[in-house]
């Protein structure tokens, strides 16, 4: 009974950093239909940028947040503006934007291995190594830390899309285009915005990501798979539905690790990938299309 404790809480914790890392994926896909397969590659520029930080100035990853988000923002509406935009109304866009996340993925990447080589890096601050001991539970402070800042800043964009004008627009865009621009929401101006949010929560995931897991410069390429299916388990373009996919795929993964070992854990996220796209391709909380 201790050990699926255990494995629950461990499972729950990395799922709620998980959330946090498909927030931005969904987000973006839900205001503008781009599947982003570069936002692993921008999470990893956020982790070189929070490594870069504790490297010079000694700067704890979660303070770098702080930093990240900012920058990551303004990296966002340049990449819009100047790549993204163009045929934002085309029918096709969706899969346009599979083409040109793809390349930029490639382009950051080249970039990342020319700056930093392919070498594994990860910060250690003092917490990474400590744990909280309640009765037979283990819990790892940095797994909990990462964890409560997810769930802040999960909790900061909830309220920013129900509580604020530009969060309005935004659920307004999601919901209806056409409808949002026929009552005077200037779609352009939400979707650089949202755009821009996105790569901001990928700065904040940078930051978790630095000391979380070891990082190079390829090696986004396993988490585009892994994020594409917390995001499709439970219905692209719902945040509460990514929330939801990611912890229950975590702490499913969890319990795989420890039955059968560490190495078939991603097969959960592949697999689940797979069978609900066969299965339910619209998620536990997408909406179903009708066949006309």
């Amino acid at each position: 009974m201790v050990d699926i404790l255990q494995i629950l809480v461990l499972g729950l914790l990395l799922g709620g950093v998980y959330a946090l890392f498909a927030s931005g994926l969904t987000l973006v896909f839900g205001v503008m239909r781009i599947v982003n397969l570069a936002h692993p590659a921008f999470i990893f520029v956020a982790a070189f940028i929070s490594f870069g930080l504790n490297q010079q100035f000694g700067i704890d990853p979660i303070v770098s947040i702080a930093i990240n988000m900012p920058v990551m923002f303004v990296f966002g509406v340049i990449i819009y503006r100047l790549i993204l935009k163009r045929g934002a109304d085309s029918h096709r866009y969706t899969e346009m934007t599979v083409l040109f996340t793809f390349a930029l993925a490639l382009m950051t990447e080249g970039i990342l291995s020319f700056l930093f080589t392919g070498t594994f890096r990860l910060v250690n601050p003092p917490y990474a190594v400590q744990a909280i001991i309640v009765g037979d539970l283990f819990i790892p402070t940095k797994q909990l830390y990462a964890s409560i800042t997810s769930f802040v800043l999960i909790g900061a964009l909830w309220g920013i899309l129900q509580y604020t004008s530009i969060g309005y627009a935004i659920r307004a865009t999601m919901q209806n285009r056409e409808a949002a621009k026929t009552v005077g929401v200037n779609v352009e101006r939400v979707s650089t915005i949202a755009f821009a949010m996105g790569m901001a929560l990928a700065g904040a995931s940078g930051a978790l990501m630095s000391f979380l897991f070891s990082f190079f410069p390829a090696g986004h390429w396993e988490w585009v798979a892994l994020l594409l299916s917390l995001i499709v388990l439970g219905g692209m373009g719902n945040l509460m539905g990514a929330i939801v996919g990611s912890l229950l795929l975590a702490v499913v993964a969890a319990f795989v690790s420890f039955q059968f070992g560490a190495t078939w854990s991603p097969l959960t996220f592949y697999l689940s990938l797979f069978v609900i796209l066969m299965i339910r391709p619209e998620g536990l909380f997408g909406k179903k299309i009708e066949a006309r």
